[in-house]
C-alpha cells in the first residue's frame, strides 16, 4: 500500500505509520509494548478511519458466502481428537467448532484488508509493537490473510493459534455475544502449562480469563500461539466476521496439510510440497 493511499484508509492522526522516526509512533508503539507485556494484548480503536467503518464491514460481508464451512468436533491444540494422550491432558477436551474461514485467495486484492496485510509501512508498525526487526507474510497462499466468520449459535471455542503472533480487525458485530476471551501467555515456547490450560477448558479457570469489548475498525494485537483464546456464542440474525492477519518471524511459513483442509477443505500444491520440510515455529503442539 502505497503511503498516500494508507494515510487515507488509516487513522494517521492517531497512528502515524508513515512516520516511524516520530515521537508519536513511538509513543503508539511503546505503549503496545507495555500492554503486551502488562495484559498480553493490546487494542487500537479507530485504526481504520471512521468514515471508512462501513466500506470495511461491506467488502468483508460481500466475501463471506466463500468461507468453507465444517461443524466438527476439536480440542485446543487442533490436532485429531483421537491422538494418544495421557488421561489428564487437557487435548482431551472436546469442544465443537462452528466458524468458518474466508481463504486469502478469495480476498480481493483491492480490499482494505488486502492492502493493509500486504503493506510494508503496516508490516514494519506491527513489527515494532511486537518488538520484532521484521515480520514476514506468511508463504501459504491460503491462511496467510482470512476472513473468520461466526455465524448465530456458533462460537469459535477456546484453541491456540498457529503463528507466533496474531493481528485482527474486527470488521462486522454480531446483534449479540461474539465476545472475545483471552488467556494471556498461558503457555510459552518452553513450556506447555497443561495444568492451568486444563483448569480453563473445565470452566474452572475464569481468574485466568480476560474479555474485550471490540468494535468495527479496532485493531488487535496478540500472542495468540501461546495465549489460549476463544470467541463466545454469537445471537441474533448477524455474523460475527473478523480479518486476521498472520504474520511469522520467518520466511517460508507453510500451513500443514491436515490443518489446511481442516479449516479450508482444502489444499494446494505448496501445502503439498511443503508437508515434512515446511518452516515450523517452534516444538508446541499446535
Amino acid at each position: 500500500m502505497e503511503s498516500g493511499l494508507l494515510d487515507q484508509v488509516v487513522n494517521t492522526a492517531d497512528y502515524p505509520l508513515t512516520e516511524p522516526d516520530s515521537a508519536a509512533w513511538r509513543e503508539v508503539v511503546e505503549r503496545t509494548h507495555h500492554d503486551l507485556h502488562t495484559v498480553g494484548c493490546s487494542v487500537l480503536p479507530d485504526f481504520i478511519r471512521p468514515a471508512l467503518h462501513e466500506d470495511l464491514r461491506r467488502e468483508c460481508a460481500e466475501i463471506a458466502p466463500q468461507a468453507y464451512y465444517d461443524v466438527e468436533t476439536v480440542n485446543a491444540y487442533n490436532i485429531a481428537v483421537d491422538t494418544p494422550l495421557p488421561p489428564d491432558h487437557p487435548g482431551r477436551t472436546t469442544m465443537e467448532r462452528g466458524n468458518a474461514f474466508v481463504a486469502r485467495d478469495h480476498v480481493p486484492p483491492g480490499a482494505i484488508i488486502h492492502q493493509l496485510y500486504t503493506s510494508e509501512v503496516f508490516q514494519r508498525f506491527i513489527a515494532g509493537c511486537f518488538e520484532l526487526p521484521r515480520l514476514h507474510e506468511l508463504a501459504d497462499p491460503l491462511s496467510g490473510l482470512v476472513l473468520n466468520v461466526i455465524p448465530p449459535g456458533r462460537a469459535h471455542p477456546w484453541h491456540f493459534d498457529t503463528n507466533e503472533f496474531t493481528v485482527s480487525m474486527l470488521t462486522q458485530l454480531p446483534d449479540d455475544g461474539g465476545e472475545f476471551q483471552y488467556c494471556p501467555n498461558i503457555r510459552s515456547a518452553d513450556e506447555e502449562n497443561f495444568g492451568d490450560v486444563r483448569d480453563v477448558l473445565a470452566g474452572q479457570g475464569e481468574h485466568l480469563i480476560r474479555r474485550l469489548t471490540l468494535r468495527v475498525g479496532d485493531l488487535q494485537l496478540f500472542k495468540g500461539r501461546y495465549s489460549l483464546h476463544q470467541v463466545s456464542t454469537v445471537r441474533g440474525e448477524r455474523q460475527r466476521h473478523t480479518a486476521i492477519f498472520a504474520y511469522s518471524l520467518r520466511p517460508g511459513v507453510v500451513g500443514s496439510v491436515a490443518r489446511t483442509r481442516q479449516l479450508f477443505g482444502r489444499v494446494l500444491p505448496e501445502h503439498l510440497a511443503a508437508e515434512g520440510d515446511g518452516v515450523r515455529v517452534d516444538e508446541r503442539l499446535a
